[in-house]
């Protein structure tokens, strides 16, 4: 049975008086210390090597004219009326996206097996920002009809190692958490939502065929495609996105100022494709911030897409320009 945990919670920035208000004012600072997922420059974005800024909790917004994107701050942000579910929220891409949700004000719901890592990372929230429920996507019976009311959108990012691990203890294998925690979430999520948009990985069409025949040796890349196919027959408004092999962090010993801190370095232009034709390495934040994106591009509905990054200027957090990423993919 799904658990709705209550925490008094006190996000480090100040919050807005108008919950879930659009707010069109935006507050400038210098561009030039932050990268453009609003990251700070100063440190090199891989395996957790971050800087932490004196202000840090004061996180300004900036549209540089290099088109970098620095901190927003949550009073000058416009509010959402979405209500957004993450699922995983607690892995490596799960964290940014749930920092970047709330450093967007955008209202976000927690489905994890520990929400108390939840606090660790995150801090305390006020419960108009973020809902914590404890659930465990493998067994259906967590998934009580309770805790996907009001929700708008849901992320799903959840995921295993691809070879047997320590992650592997407690039946979290591929086939548990790809496959099987998968279609459960599916199958328990209204008809309603507005999109669902799922963290898959390249390679899943070639699991059978040299290199990604070998990663695939435990299964991880087959039954990430079942349990894509499974979204793709539900009837729900669906997005995938296939990262490639996964760049910077996890960062998950650190807490939420600390990913507000994260950067991807150099590789920040992103490359989408589509046909499962990419090969390469994607930021963690970019992935992140794709999900995001995609919530709100309706031409991206029932479609997929493989994302990577490389070397150079990317679209840090401008919607204008994921929309142009997207609608012209690589093929």
């Amino acid at each position: 049975m799904a658990t709705k945990l209550s925490f008094t919670f006190q996000f480090p920035l100040e919050k807005s008086s108008k919950s879930f208000q659009r707010n069109p004012n935006l507050a400038l600072s210098d561009p030039n210390h932050c990268d453009g997922f609003g990251f700070s420059k100063k440190s090199s974005g891989f395996r957790g090597q971050l800087s932490l800024k004196e202000n840090a909790l004061q996180g300004e917004v900036t549209q540089s004219t290099n088109s970098e994107t620095t901190l927003l701050s949550p009073t000058s942000l416009p509010s959402s009326s979405k209500l957004v579910l993450v699922v995983g929220g607690t892995g490596g891409v799960g964290q940014l996206v749930v920092a970047a949700l709330l450093k967007r004000n955008i209202k976000s719901r927690l489905l994890l097996r520990d929400p108390e890592k939840a606090v660790s990372l995150f801090g305390n929230q006020d419960e108009e920002k973020l809902q914590i429920f404890k659930g465990d996507t493998r067994n259906p019976a967590d998934l009580d009809p309770s805790m996907f009311e009001g929700v708008t959108h849901v992320i799903c990012c959840t995921g295993t190692t691809a070879f047997p691990s320590k992650r592997w203890d407690g039946d979290n294998t591929p086939e548990r958490v790809d496959w099987e925690g998968v279609r459960n979430l599916i199958s328990a999520l209204p008809l309603s939502l507005k999109r669902v948009v799922l963290v898959s990985s390249v390679g899943v069409t070639k699991f059978n065929e040299l290199p990604w025949s070998i990663m695939n040796l435990f299964g991880v890349l087959k039954y990430k495609k079942k349990g894509e196919d499974f979204l793709r027959e539900s009837g729900l408004p669906f997005t995938i996105i296939r990262a490639g092999r996964l760049t910077d962090g996890p960062y998950t010993s650190y807490d939420l100022n600390t990913l507000l801190q994260a950067t991807a370095g150099q590789r920040r232009a992103v490359v989408i494709g589509q046909g499962d034709k990419l090969v390469g390495e994607v930021s963690r934040l970019v992935v992140a911030e794709a999900c995001i994106q995609a919530l709100d591009i309706e031409f991206t509905e029932g479609k997929i897409y493989e994302i990577n990054s490389v070397e150079g200027e990317g679209p840090g957090t401008d919607p204008e320009k994921w929309q142009q990423l997207f609608k012209t993919p690589q093929t």
